[in-house]
């Protein structure tokens, strides 16, 4: 019996002291676990001490790329446990856009953009690690997918297609990729779609398929069945595919669009936007006048212009009138226009030098005289004696510059009479013209702009010589020429920038004499050419260097080579002229409403600007008269008044 009560007492304390072992296992536990537990609290705190942080807890060993750097803030307000807080590491690392890669043991921190050397391809993956996945499609097109899914895709991931394979090739977060994968196999469904082909008898393929694709986008949009509408209108026809529901649809409705009209009648009425409708309508007669109408058959048909409403009045069968507005599609379209700006530069020099002796003598009682006279270079004595004896005297023979005179005249018949004139002239002109003509026109159209004045030339006289009774009054007769300049062109673009340009350029001008002429002389420049000019650029047309040097001796033979006193006996002139003249072209090319409104408001403001300069001086004799402006650019075109205008050319 004793033995039994000791055998009780050893089992009692064995029970107690498992009890106790639980109990210290438990305390123990727990323990742990609140070792375990992080709170982690970094304020700006540098981002390799989070790394160093992290891996000592996670027992994990990182390689950290050199660009790898910058201030973190990471807090937690509740304990999390140690893969608790590598998950908000990671994501901390995709804030500042960087990435962890775990590859055989090692995890390699580094810049999100060279991830994708070292994505994994295990598809449970943690949601921000990079991953990389190759899918098969079967039921569509991976070149066709591409477009429609790279802008879910971030700039560090890859989107790629494999055309021969039908493959897609992805590369991101995990978290992505499972989003990606999720929705390309919604994507990757087989149908039973087909292609129809109808073909339409009275209606215009393009026609009708802009209207079903009008109500195909409705569909769309209120989420019922749609299909793909396409219009061959080499075949007139109609090209549908998608669902059975919606081809069965579509096929009522354009059975329903072609049909004949009520009345029967083929005609259409065209309002052209661009082009001349009259020139327009020959030109469509002479393509269309008895063509086939698709039918087999030859088609009649009849055009006409109405030039009141710029409309052509088209009659034909449904299958030549497509073709006929086809034509007219591409036609009747705004056409570019051309700024043509022209430089002509002239700067002429004359120098002109005379210096001639003239002289007279006659004997008394008959006897025979002597006299020199040189006309060509100027006026000698014989001219001016007649000049002086005429009724009125002829002042008009007077010659120009210095003239001297000196000789003896005897009241008698016996004594000797003589005379003699010297005359001497210089003279200097010199001419600087710079014209800018500008000019705008369509393309391939040609204009013209003339800007000038009527100088009047004396080309006739007539002088009474005596105080007869119903003598005729002395008249002249003036005719009139134009002199200015004159600037004519013909621009056609090509497809890139330049132009070809017909040109005839026209400058005429008063010239300014240095020898004195007894009416107006008029220098005239033409340049008549067809050259090609890269849009804004300048280009040199023509021009002239002339230099002219004319010296004119006439002399009493032998008398006048003598040295010294042969001066005399002989009369010289010598003219020197020197002209040079460039022209020069610049195009601009107006290929919209606002480059015309650009180059109109530049000039308009250059305009402006001259006049404001002029309106602060005041007008003298006039009071408080002011000088007329222009009105400001904004009560013209208010919509452009914050356009900045171009320097005009100089």
């Amino acid at each position: 019996m004793q033995h039994s009560i000791t055998r009780k007492i050893a089992s009692l304390i064995r029970e107690f002291c498992l009890v106790i072992l639980l109990a210290l296992l438990n305390v123990f536990n727990v323990l742990a676990q609140d070792i375990q537990q992080i709170m982690p609290n970094y304020r700006n705190a540098d981002i390799r001490q989070i790394v160093e942080a992290v891996g000592e807890v996670t027992g994990r060993n990182f390689l950290v790329d050199p660009r790898v750097s910058g201030s973190v803030t990471l807090l937690s307000y509740t304990p999390m446990s140690p893969e608790a807080f590598y998950d908000a590491f990671l994501a901390t690392l995709q804030v500042h856009s960087f990435v962890a890669v775990e590859t055989d043991g090692l995890v390699r921190i580094m810049p999100d953009a060279n991830a994708r050397m070292f994505e994994s391809t295990d598809p449970s993956s943690s949601a921000d690690e990079m991953l990389t996945q190759v899918i098969k499609l079967e039921n569509i097109a991976a070149a066709q997918v591409v477009p429609i899914l790279r802008p879910l895709i971030p700039q560090y991931g890859h989107l790629a297609a494999h055309p021969s394979a039908n493959l897609l090739i992805i590369a991101d977060r995990a978290v992505n990729v499972r989003r990606m994968l999720n929705i390309i196999s919604r994507m990757d469904q087989g149908s039973n779609e087909d292609i129809e082909v109808i073909r339409l008898e009275n209606a215009s393929a393009s026609e009708v398929a802009t209207m079903l694709t009008a109500l195909n986008q409705s569909a769309a949009t209120s989420g019922s069945p749609t299909a793909q509408i396409a219009a061959d209108n080499r075949t007139n026809s109609i090209l549908l595919s998608g669902a059975e529901n919606s081809r069965l649809r579509f096929r009522a409705l354009i059975a329903h669009l072609d049909t004949p009209t009520e009345n029967g009648g083929d005609t259409y009425v065209r309002y052209l936007n661009y082009a001349d409708a009259e020139i327009l309508v020959s030109n469509l007669q002479t393509q269309f006048a008895g063509l086939s109408g698709g039918t087999g058959t030859t088609s009649d048909v009849n055009i006409w212009a109405d030039a009141g409403t710029n409309a052509l009045i088209i009659n034909a069968d449904p299958r030549t009138l497509q073709n006929v507005n086809a034509v007219i599609d591409k036609l009747d379209i705004r056409r570019a226009q051309v700024q043509v700006d022209a430089i002509i530069v002239e700067v002429s020099e004359n120098l002109s030098n005379k210096l001639g002796v003239t002289w007279a003598i006659t004997g008394g009682n008959d006897e025979p005289g002597a006299a020199t006279n040189f006309p060509s270079t100027s006026p000698g004595i014989v001219q001016l004696g007649a000049a002086a004896t005429s009724t009125p005297p002829n002042t008009a023979l007077l010659p120009e510059g210095i003239l001297s005179a000196v000789g003896s005249i005897s009241d008698t018949q016996s004594g000797t009479n003589w005379a003699a004139v010297l005359t001497a002239l210089a003279g200097d002109a010199t001419t600087n013209i710079i014209g800018t003509p500008t000019i705008v026109t369509l393309d391939n159209e040609e204009a013209e702009i003339h800007v000038g004045q009527e100088v009047p030339f004396l080309t006739g006289q007539f002088t009474n010589t005596g105080a007869a009774a119903g003598a005729v009054n002395p008249f002249q007769t003036v005719q009139r020429q134009e002199i200015g300049m004159r600037l004519a062109i013909t621009p056609q673009i090509n497809e890139g920038s330049g132009v070809k340009l017909l040109i005839e350029q026209e400058t005429s001008s008063l010239n300014a004499s240095a020898s004195g002429a007894i009416d107006l002389i008029t220098n005239t420049r033409t340049i008549t050419t067809s050259v090609f000019v890269e849009d804004k650029n300048i280009l040199v047309l023509g021009g002239l260097i002339d230099e002219q040097l004319r010296e004119n001796e006439q002399r009493v033979p032998l008398l006048g080579s003598i040295p010294g006193i042969g001066a005399l006996f002989r009369s010289e002139s010598t003219e020197l002229v020197k002209t040079n003249l460039m022209v020069f072209i610049r195009p601009t090319i107006l290929r919209d409403s606002t480059q015309a409104t650009f180059e109109t408001n530049a000039k308009y403001r250059y305009i402006r600007d001259l006049q404001l300069q002029q309106s602060e001086e005041p007008l003298p004799l006039a009071g408080e008269q002011e000088r007329p402006i222009l009105p400001e650019l904004q009560e013209i075109q208010p919509q452009r008044s914050q356009i900045t205008p171009s320097v005009p050319m100089e």
